[in-house]
């Protein structure tokens, strides 16, 4: 069994009904009022990052623990029973005043997904929930999705702040994963600038998309990038050295210790902190941690088999990253074994059964897996 993490933050079920046919270029084609859509076999599965990044680090070795807060329904029992098939779910914080998050996904054919959430649960989501006795035995924590989780956001993210300072502070790693808002939401209100720059210095790993960094810390090219993407995935038209790269730095210079962006199919982009970062992480994940330091680059995706589902796989991606990491993977490895973890999760249409372990992966990668070429 490897080192004792906790993840923590936003989990869901996840309904996902099948939508056949071939792809189309616009949704009224498939959605009008009183048409009868003829829909496939139901996908219901737990989602999120407790979920999602939490048992896929079980899955790759880690020993994990798993914080998320639940309704007292059956959708939590659900989420239960799925967590029980991992031993995971004795931490899981069980709430009477709210009700177990849901999404409903639509993933229809040529169209971006489209997600009905319920927050539940996960909107009063507070520190006192967190068993801290497990959390100080941990070598690492990492929390989820704070912009869909109203409590980590209110109050420019006091409460989000205050968590990590509190478990920054006991000699735990940090680290954070974010979530897409929208503009005209109550999140998207919020001042994620000032919530960011709070919460850098108290965050080992800094593990945000692209696209989440941006809308957060420089609307203004978001939204001039989505212009000029012209519909498409903004990954396929953002600059490295322009957009991505400035992001990460503005990033480290906040305090974050490692920054890993996630940048879509294209791959990741990462750029650390100096000698001083890679000193902490090797006194507090008992490796050498030298080759941390001071590193920055891009690490191109591998080639999947085939294309299934995209659900899960940034949420995968970084736990395998982390879960490499504690296990004492140069950094380039870790690198090379979270977008193989990515390209693998996609193959199938849930988040976990397509996940390999390292030594599968590793075969592969040295066999000359082919890599996306940007």
């Amino acid at each position: 069994m490897g080192k004792k993490v906790v993840i923590a933050g936003h989990i869901c079920v996840d309904m996902t009904p099948a939508i056949p046919g071939e792809k189309v270029s616009s949704l009224h084609e498939i959605i009008a009022p009183g048409k009868l859509i003829t829909a496939g076999d139901i996908t219901i599965s737990t989602g999120g990052a407790v979920a999602n990044t939490g048992l896929a680090m079980k899955i790759l070795g880690a020993d994990a623990t798993l914080m998320g807060k639940i309704g007292k329904d059956e959708f939590g029992e659900m989420v239960c029973r799925v967590l029980r098939q991992y031993g995971c779910e004795d931490s899981m914080i069980v709430s009477e005043a709210a009700g177990t998050s849901y999404s409903i996904i639509l993933a229809i054919p040529g169209i971006d997904r489209i997600v009905f959430h319920n927050p539940g649960a996960n909107d009063i989501f507070c520190p006192e929930d967190l068993d801290l006795d497990r959390i100080r035995e941990a070598s690492l924590f990492h929390f989820g999705y704070p912009p869909i989780i109203k409590s980590m956001y209110e109050a420019d993210g006091a409460e989000l702040v205050r968590m990590f300072r509190m478990i920054s502070e006991m000699g735990v790693l940090t680290s954070l994963d974010m979530a897409m808002v929208q503009e005209q939401t109550e999140a998207g209100r919020a001042d994620w600038t000032k919530i960011i720059k709070s919460v850098l210095p108290y965050t080992d790993f800094f593990v945000p998309s692209v696209e989440e960094l941006l809308m957060m810390l420089d609307r203004e090219k978001y939204h001039a990038i989505l212009e000029r993407s012209g519909g498409r995935d903004i990954t396929e038209v953002i600059s490295l050295e322009e957009d991505v790269k400035p992001l990460a730095q503005r990033c480290i210079d906040m305090g974050a210790g490692c920054v890993l962006i996630k940048c879509g199919a294209p791959g990741l982009y990462y750029r650390t902190a100096g000698k001083e970062f890679a000193g902490m992480l090797s006194e507090r994940t008992g490796h050498d941690c030298s080759d941390w330091a001071e590193q920055e680059g891009f690490e191109d995706s591998y080639v999947p088999g085939r294309i299934r589902s995209a659900i899960g796989a940034g949420d995968t991606t970084i736990g395998a990253f982390l879960t490499a990491m504690l296990d004492g993977y140069p950094l380039k490895r870790c690198l090379q074994l979270a977008a193989a973890t990515g390209a693998s999760c996609v193959e199938t249409y849930d988040a976990l059964s397509g996940l390999k372990s390292f030594a599968e992966l590793e075969k592969r990668i040295d066999n000359g897996w082919e890599k996306n070429r940007r």
